[in-house]
């Protein structure tokens, strides 16, 4: 039998990091939790939730009117390791990739990571999580502010462009709502009032259908193979993409470059109702 940190079995030893990652990240945890994530009895979850208990009396209380348990001021991880990247990929719930036991002679391409400061996260979360606002300390790359600075937003959800983490927010400071990247929140503190919630955020909460075609400068068999590479019907796919989110689909598929590229075969995709298309980009980003 495979024993691990402190004697424990590995798949206790992975709940109680369940536990602590709840804790930490979400603020409280219960026997529900527990059950859903892992498949396990109602008896179990109890049994789980004692031990952690025992293992770091310090890091959690029994909150009885909100029936979970909750992390204290003292709270000192002990299971698992403070990584914000780990925690909002997990949070983005990512299906279909491959585990390292199914890749036979595969690589992904390395991606530098950004470091995220776990304790500004936290709080951001939290400010989302509680529909509140909170100061961070951001550095922004505009001429104009060089230095970082303290500002407040009202949060309400996280974004990911395929190279970075965004949180999206109401920004108290310019009255509008706008991307800020995480990694680049130096620091967060004192939660309040909200001043915005997901619910005003137009450009979040509306979509636009994308309308993709292959390149027409490609010959008929190349446009054949890149329809079935999409996955398109009739020579078209349309991809639903947040508004807030449009900036960053045009840029990640090229879609800004594909008349000006020297090749068709680097931009083998279009965008086909590029009116409208172009219309809505400036809307979301003006």
């Amino acid at each position: 039998m495979l024993m691990e940190k402190g004697g424990l079995r590995w798949g206790v030893e992975q709940r109680l990091a369940f536990i602590e990652s709840r804790l930490f990240w979400e603020g409280g945890v219960n026997r529900a939790d527990l059950v859903g994530a892992f498949d396990v009895s109602v008896p179990q979850a109890s049994k789980d939730l004692s031990l952690y208990q025992e293992q770091a009396p310090n890091n959690l209380r029994y909150d009885s009117a909100r029936k979970r348990y909750v992390a204290t001021g003292a709270f000192a991880p002990l299971f698992i390791k403070l990584d914000a990247d780990a925690y909002l990929r997990d949070r983005a719930r990512m299906e279909g990739e491959p585990t390292a036991e199914e890749l036979v002679s595969a690589e992904r391409l390395p991606i530098p990571t950004r470091r995220i400061d776990p304790q500004a996260l936290r709080l951001v979360v939290a400010a989302v999580r509680e529909r509140q606002s909170v100061e961070i300390n951001y550095q922004s790359m505009s001429p104009s502010r060089p230095e970082p600075f303290w500002r407040r937003v009202s949060p309400h959800g996280f974004a990911h462009d395929g190279l970075r983490w965004h949180v999206r927010a109401y920004c108290h400071r310019d009255e509008r709502f706008l991307d800020f990247i995480v990694s680049r929140c130096l620091g967060a503190r004192d939660l309040g009032l909200q001043a915005m919630s997901q619910a005003d955020d137009a450009m979040w909460n509306g979509r636009f259908d994308v309308v993709l075609c292959p390149n027409p400068m490609l010959s008929d068999s190349q446009q054949r193979v890149v329809a079935d590479d999409y996955g398109m019907t009739d020579g078209q796919v349309a991809i639903p993409v947040r508004r807030a989110l449009l900036y960053y689909f045009n840029k990640r598929l090229r879609l800004d470059v594909g008349g000006s590229v020297d090749r068709p075969s680097e931009a083998p995709v279009v965008v086909k109702n590029r009116a409208d298309f172009d219309l809505a980009l400036a809307e979301a980003v003006q």
